[in-house]
């Protein structure tokens, strides 16, 4: 029998609000800012996109494959830090855009690291490589 996860979405919220609390503290929050557990997906670990209903809130979503226990907590923090240097970036957010592609000169990367986190940006990049074919076979995703 599969073990229940204990990654629901209050847990998820939690995260986002701890990784903000803890890294992010500079960064204003502009506008409603909400995090949800998006579909299952091969190559897409998150993204973030303002909600084309309200045209306000920002809305980052995170693989659902996730939820997995099998899938370290870092990969997810990582996945999020990812995400909220986007909304730092002004991708995603209402804050000016800091360059003109959210991903120009690994700003990602440069991000983690003046943050204090390339040790988490590392780990995840490791445990991808290194785990994320097989969990997708074993999961019949390849």
């Amino acid at each position: 029998m599969k073990a229940v996860s204990y990654r629901d979405q209050e847990w998820l919220e939690n995260l986002l609000a701890d990784i903000w609390y803890q890294h992010f503290r500079d960064v204003e929050q502009n506008n409603d800012v909400v995090i949800i557990w998006a579909k299952r997906a091969k190559r897409r670990l998150g993204s973030i996109e303002i909600d084309g209903r309200d045209g306000h809130t920002s809305i980052i979503k995170v693989n659902r494959l996730f939820q997995d226990l099998e899938v370290p907590e870092y990969v997810i923090r990582a996945t999020i830090v990812h995400e909220m240097t986007h909304y730092a970036h002004g991708f995603g957010s209402p804050h000016d855009k800091k360059q003109q592609h959210p991903h120009s000169g690994g700003v990602i990367r440069k991000e983690f690291a003046e943050r204090g986190l390339v040790d988490l940006y590392l780990q995840q990049k490791r445990w991808l490589k290194d785990n994320w074919r097989n969990f997708l076979l074993e999961r019949g995703m390849l």
